[in-house]
C-alpha cells in the first residue's frame, strides 16, 4: 500500500518549498544552455564581421523590413526590430522574473533580500567609478552604466560549468543578485538614457495599461488577448522618446501572481469531465459536447498555474535559445580590422574593461562584507570564498552591457570601443571565476574528507 501523502495534505510551506526549488531547477538549466547557445552566437558574429563576408554581415542587419497591417506600416532596419521589438519579449521575461521573485522568490522577505540588494548596489556603484575615472569626458562617461550589468545566462551558465559542488543557496545568491541588477539596469535605462519624452507617447501607453487591467478585471486568462494592449504600450513608449523594450517590464510586473478565478477549482473542473465522458456514450458522438469539454479542459489546464509562471515558461525557451542569441549574433559583429580605436575609444574599451573584470567582484565582495559587519548574515553553505566566486562571474555582462552601450553611445567608434571591452572584460571576468570556482571546489572538497 501506498502510504505516501496526497499532494492536497501536505504542509502549505513543503508545497511552496518544492515548487520554488522545482522552477529554479528548470530555470537554471535553462540558463544554463542557453548561455552556451549566447556564446556561439556571439563567436559567429565575430568570425562573419572579420571575415571575407563582413559587407554581407552589416548589409543584413541594416536591411528594411516592413511591418503592419492597412494603413500602419513601418519601416525600420532588421535591427531595430531585433534590438527595440525583440528584445521587448527579453524585458518581458525580465519583469516576470522580478514578480515571481518579490511575490516568494529571493526578493519576497525584507531579510533574505537585503544582502543581495546590498551586494547588488555594490557591483553597481564601484564599476562606474572605474569607468568614470578613465573617462571623465562627459561624451565619453555617458558609458558610466555599461559595465554595471550582470549577464543572467551566461553567469549561470559558467556557474553550472562547476558542477554540483556548488551549494544551491550559492547559485540563488547569484540569480538573486542578478536579478536585482536588472532591476537597477532598468531603472537607468527608464531615467538616463531616455530624453526628450513627448507627454503624447505616454498617454497612449497609459491607454495600453488601462486596457490590460481592465481584461484581468473582467477574468481574461488567455495570453493573446493581452498582445494588442501590449503593443499599445510598446507604440506609446516609442512615441514618447522613452526605450520602447520597457513595455515587456511594465506588462512583466503586471502579469498576474495567482491564476484567474474559476467557479470551481481545475482538478475539480478535470475530474468531472473525465467522469462525464467516461459514463456517457453518447458524450463520444455529439461533437458539440465534445468541442464544450474540451474548452473546459482547456480552461483547467490553463489555470492550473498562475499567468506569471506559465508565460515566463513558455516565452523563456524562446528569449534563452532564440531572441539573445539573435541580439548576439546581430551587436556582436565588430570589425577588429576597422574599429578605429583612437585614444578616447580606447580608454572606453579599457574602462569598460576593467570595470566588467575588476569592478564588479571589488563592488560585490567589498558591499556583501561590509553588510555582514553591519548585522547581515551569509545563508546556510554560503563560505566567503563562495562569495568570491559570485563576484567573479558578476562581471560577466554580455546582453544587458550590450544593450545599454548602444543607448549611451550614438558615435559608431566609442559603440564598438564599448562592446570590445564587454566581450575583454566578460571573458576575463568568465575565466576568472571558473579558475577560482575549481580551486575552491577543490578545496571544499579537501575540508570536507579531512572533517567527515
Amino acid at each position: 500500500m501506498d502510504h505516501r501523502l496526497p499532494t492536497q495534505d501536505l504542509p502549505r510551506a513543503q508545497l511552496l518549498a518544492e515548487r520554488a526549488f522545482a522552477t529554479l531547477q528548470r530555470f537554471l538549466h535553462v540558463e544554463a544552455v542557453g548561455g552556451g547557445v549566447l556564446l556561439a552566437a556571439a563567436a559567429a558574429a565575430m568570425i562573419w564581421a572579420n571575415s571575407a563576408f563582413a559587407d554581407s554581415y552589416h548589409a543584413l542587419w541594416h536591411h528594411q523590413l516592413l511591418i503592419g497591417f492597412g494603413d500602419f506600416v513601418s519601416s525600420r532596419s532588421l535591427h531595430f526590430w531585433i534590438n527595440d521589438g525583440l528584445m521587448t519579449i527579453f524585458f518581458l521575461v525580465v519583469g516576470m522574473e522580478i514578480r515571481r521573485e518579490i511575490h516568494e522568490g529571493a526578493l519576497s522577505r525584507f531579510d533574505q533580500a537585503l544582502l543581495p540588494v546590498i551586494a547588488a548596489a555594490g557591483g553597481v556603484i564601484a564599476p562606474a567609478l572605474i569607468y568614470i575615472g578613465l573617462n571623465a569626458d562627459p561624451v565619453r562617461g555617458q558609458g558610466w552604466a555599461v559595465p554595471t550589468a550582470t549577464d543572467i545566462a551566461f553567469a549561470v551558465g559558467a556557474l553550472a560549468l562547476l558542477g554540483r559542488s556548488i551549494p544551491v543557496n550559492l547559485r540563488v545568491f547569484l540569480l538573486a543578485l542578478a536579478i536585482i541588477d536588472d532591476v537597477i539596469a532598468v531603472l537607468i535605462i527608464a531615467f538616463v538614457y531616455s530624453s526628450g519624452l513627448e507627454l503624447s507617447g505616454f498617454i497612449v501607453a497609459a491607454l495600453g495599461i488601462l486596457m490590460v487591467v481592465g481584461l484581468q478585471r473582467i477574468g481574461i486568462g488567455s495570453a493573446l488577448a493581452y498582445v494588442p494592449p501590449g503593443a499599445l504600450v510598446w507604440t506609446g513608449l516609442l512615441m514618447s522618446g522613452a526605450h520602447p523594450t520597457l513595455a515587456g517590464v511594465v506588462l512583466g510586473l503586471m502579469t498576474p501572481v495567482r491564476p484567474m478565478p474559476l467557479r470551481e477549482p481545475p482538478l475539480q473542473m478535470v475530474s468531472r469531465v473525465i467522469a462525464e465522458l467516461r459514463d456517457s456514450d453518447a458524450a463520444w458522438k455529439d461533437t458539440h459536447r465534445l468541442r464544450s469539454r474540451r474548452r473546459t479542459l482547456h480552461v483547467a489546464n490553463r489555470e492550473m498555474l498562475p499567468p506569471v509562471v506559465r508565460v515566463q515558461t513558455a516565452l523563456h525557451g524562446w528569449v534563452a535559445f532564440g531572441i539573445m542569441p539573435l541580439f548576439a549574433l546581430a551587436n556582436a559583429g565588430i570589425s577588429l580590422t576597422a574599429s578605429g580605436l583612437g585614444s578616447g575609444a580606447q580608454s572606453v574599451m579599457l574602462g569598460v574593461g576593467l570595470a566588467l573584470a575588476l569592478g564588479k567582484p571589488v563592488g560585490v565582495i567589498g558591499a556583501t562584507w561590509l553588510a555582514v559587519k553591519l548585522g547581515c548574515r551569509l545563508a546556510p553553505g554560503i563560505t566567503w570564498g563562495g562569495v568570491c566566486l559570485i563576484g567573479l562571474l558578476a562581471g560577466i555582462g554580455f546582453t544587458m552591457s550590450i544593450f545599454t552601450a548602444m543607448l549611451a553611445f550614438p558615435d559608431e567608434a566609442l559603440l564598438n570601443a564599448a562592446k570590445l571591452g564587454v566581450l575583454g572584460g566578460s571573458l576575463a571576468a568568465a575565466l576568472f571565476g571558473l579558475g577560482w570556482g575549481v580551486a575552491h571546489a577543490r578545496r571544499q572538497h579537501k575540508e570536507a574528507a579531512a572533517h567527515p
